[in-house]
């Protein structure tokens, strides 16, 4: 279910987003399901190949799309169970996640691309940066709820008292940073760039065309559909009914999307040099959880 929910988000997430921002600017700008029209567009053009490149380039979108896909499957809803759980389900989730983006980024270096080259290598750094605050945010749920299993942990956190709520705020918080420096979005790249000194994702699908960046660009709104998930898991209540729980958790997704056209309207992109220390800092937000949790538990006396 939490997979079928995250491609039904993928549709109207990044129109959301693109119609915020254009509001934001004062303009009319495109309708929501223009993001898809142009998917829709590339999936019915070829892709061209450069003769520089290997099976690897050819390989890499359909690969990157498949690991999002399977990292779907782990993806819980409140009161269902996902299609695979198991202890430490969130490992996987974010290896696979992981996988999908170091077969991309192996793609563009494929290429021989010294502007690709810069680009994977930009986006290797952030989320290899970002990956200790996801993995210190879940060590500090497991520790707080006993349990190690995606749906386990959002089963049993409950917002009861003031050390739960500013957890799940944290918790909030840091998904969607996460998610913005996943989908290379503010502060730390911007989509609309064109100079490619400066871009991170952008410069890394240069090569890419037809129906290889059609599925480039729908594993992006997918992904932003997982992250948009695992918020909406924080923040439903266990106990209600199953279409409050779906109405619910579209107004979720929505609002997580329009924050991030609200954002990128009013938001500067950080200068290269800064992305690092900015990224770092989230896995220092994320301790600050961890010793609350541990300060609760009393693991810290004695």
């Amino acid at each position: 279910m939490g997979l079928l929910l995250a491609i039904i988000t993928a549709l109207f997430f990044p129109g959301v987003i693109l119609r915020m921002k254009s509001i934001a600017s004062g303009r009319k700008g495109p309708g929501i399901l223009q993001p898809w029209k142009n998917i829709w567009v590339l999936l019915r053009k070829s892709s061209v190949i450069s003769t520089t490149t290997s099976y690897i380039f050819r390989l890499a979108p359909s690969f990157y799309l498949s690991t999002i896909l399977c990292a779907g499957l782990l993806l819980p809803f409140p009161g269902m169970s996902p299609v695979f759980s198991f202890e430490g389900d969130f490992v996987l989730f974010a290896y696979l996640l992981a996988l999908g983006k170091f077969l991309f980024i192996v793609g563009a270096l494929d290429t021989g691309s010294s502007f690709e080259g810069m680009g994977a290598n930009r986006e290797a750094l952030y989320s290899m940066l970002a990956e200790p605050a996801f993995f210190i945010l879940f060590g500090t749920l497991a520790l707080l709820t006993g349990h190690t299993s995606m749906a386990e942990i959002f089963d049993s956190f409950r917002f009861a008292g003031n050390h739960t709520f500013i957890i799940g705020f944290i918790s909030v918080y840091l998904l969607i940073q996460i998610a913005m420096i996943e989908n290379s979005r503010m502060p730390v790249d911007d989509p609309k760039t064109h100079l490619e000194l400066t871009m991170v994702h952008e410069v890394m699908i240069l090569d890419h065309s037809g129906f290889d960046l059609a599925l480039i660009h729908i594993g992006t709104a997918l992904k932003f559909g997982l992250y948009g998930g695992l918020i909406a898991n924080f923040l439903l209540p266990v106990n209600w009914t199953f279409p409050a729980h779906v109405t619910f958790y579209f107004f979720i997704q929505i609002l997580f999307a329009l924050l991030i056209g609200f954002m990128e309207s009013f938001r500067a992109r950080k200068k290269l040099a800064k992305n690092p220390q900015f990224i770092v800092t989230l896995s220092s937000i994320a301790l600050i959880a961890f010793i609350l949790v541990l300060l609760i538990t009393f693991k810290m006396i004695g």
